[in-house]
């Protein structure tokens, strides 16, 4: 937990955002993996931790903007619950470290809300993702649960996103904590992958790192010699001299802040010269970005250019041809090159996506795209000081969308199919660091480089 400073100075900004109005922030539940005593482990929702800082399940807040009131609702353990799970602080004493002075129990809660929309006034609230809540707003603020979202505060939203977006230095440093454990968590992989290693050891490897140094992963790991697929959870896989490991991967801090890192190594430990050259246009094209990354510039922008990197590598190795800016305008890369180039990252992996990934990456001077592909970009809008962002430019042979186009001859001017059909068997390659946007260009997250050059992660591979 920061500072009851750092709450009081972020819920007054909020304050100063909206001016007007009843703030209602859920925090979230436990949730059953099979039976209600049974449960995941908890994670708090990211917008209660960002203003209230409590990290403990069944609270709610409410922000009473007009009359400057704050009130934390949660009950504290009876008898029962601490002969199962112990003593701990009561409601009042956890409001008080975050300096919230006015506390009520749960069950006063739809009373208080009722009570504020009798009087007419507006009780703005935000998107939810757990179910158990949203069938809790039916009670609470007579939505439906599946018009929760639908209803949710477009001014809240915003002035939250605002807030959120832009970095202090104590939220650097705690991604910069869980960088550390990305740090060990990539180069333990790069070690412990080898010919006859099941995935499965290496992901458990991995996962275990992170939970026993921080508070486990950010998202589920993807750890797989099948690294064309993007979001890959399978970890059965035998690995095997020739193929090419994909681990994208963050850790969380103790104050829940993530990392996001990918690399990608040889399992023999050395690169062939086709994967060093497939590898060094995705290295390129990450370097292009990182030295692009300033204030005032549009992501998409830089996104395009790190399209044009690649293409420009492939038309080298025979791949496509043609007119390099013309096949990036047409989207040909996106055989190659299916995603965007990055997302914002804090307090969740993708920071915010929960509120709308279109409040968040683009805004009324930024559209999205319907080019497969670019429309992928999560992140287009114009960049500001205090934004960390991911980066992440990959090249990956899916041999469905392979066939797919050329079924069609879609972009044949750009494409050279045959030569491609010969890289069916490649995976894919995707290269990732997490920059923080200063007032004059960027910095690289994470206090040890993680081994990144073909000659650093042989190194690594040992």
């Amino acid at each position: 937990m920061f500072s009851s400073e750092t709450y009081i100075n972020r819920r007054n900004e909020l304050k100063k955002i909206l001016k007007s109005g009843i703030l209602f922030f859920p925090g979230s539940v436990d949730t059953p993996m099979n039976y209600r005593a049974n449960t995941y482990k908890f994670r708090q929702d990211s917008t209660f931790l960002y203003y209230f800082g409590i990290d403990a399940p069944d609270l709610a807040a409410v922000i009473d903007v007009d009359n400057n009131r704050e009130i934390i609702f949660g009950n504290d353990r009876d008898i029962d619950d601490i002969v199962w799970m112990g003593q701990e602080k009561s409601i009042s004493e956890k409001a008080s470290e975050v300096g919230v002075t006015e506390t009520k129990s749960m069950s006063e809660l739809a009373n208080s809300l009722a009570s504020h929309i009798d009087a007419g006034e507006i009780v703005h609230h935000l998107p939810q993702h757990q179910a158990q809540i949203m069938i809790e707003f039916d009670k609470l603020l007579k939505i439906h649960p599946s018009e929760v979202n639908d209803k949710s505060s477009k001014d809240f939203i915003r002035a939250v996103v605002k807030q959120r977006s832009i970095k202090s230095d104590k939220e650097v440093a705690e991604i910069e904590k869980a960088l550390d454990i990305s740090y060990l968590m990539n180069t333990l992989a790069m070690r412990a992958s080898s010919a006859g290693t099941l995935e499965r050891e290496v992901f458990g490897a991995v996962e275990g790192l992170a939970l026993g140094m921080g508070n486990g992963i950010s998202f589920p790991v993807i750890f797989s010699v099948n690294g064309e697929t993007l979001h890959n959870h399978h970890h059965e896989n035998i690995m095997k001299d020739g193929d090419l490991a994909l681990l994208d991967s963050g850790a969380e801090s103790l104050l829940h802040y993530a990392s996001d890192i990918t690399r990608t190594f040889p399992v023999s430990g050395k690169f062939t010269q086709r994967q060093k050259d497939i590898y060094n246009i995705v290295l390129d094209s990450q370097l292009k970005a990182i030295e692009l990354i300033k204030p005032g510039v549009n992501y998409k922008e830089i996104h395009l250019e790190t399209a044009k990197v690649i293409a420009s590598g492939l038309k080298e190795l025979g791949l496509m041809k043609g007119n390099i800016d013309e096949a990036v305008s047409q989207g040909a890369h996106a055989l190659f090159y299916p995603h965007g180039l990055g997302h914002m990252l804090g307090l969740d992996v993708h920071d915010m996506e929960g509120l709308g990934e279109g409040f968040v990456g683009y805004d009324e001077n930024t559209q999205r795209s319907e080019q497969f592909g670019l429309a992928y970009l999560r992140l287009a809008k114009e960049l500001h000081p205090g934004f960390v962002i991911t980066v992440e430019p990959g090249i990956y042979f899916i041999p469905q969308l392979y066939k797919n186009w050329k079924a069609e001859n879609k972009l044949a001017e750009f494409i050279n199919y045959d030569e491609v059909a010969e890289y069916m068997d490649f995976g894919g390659i995707r290269i990732e660091d997490d920059i923080l946007v200063t007032e004059t260009g960027n910095r690289v997250l994470g206090k040890s480089p993680i081994p990144k050059t073909v000659e650093e992660v042989e190194r690594a591979c040992g």
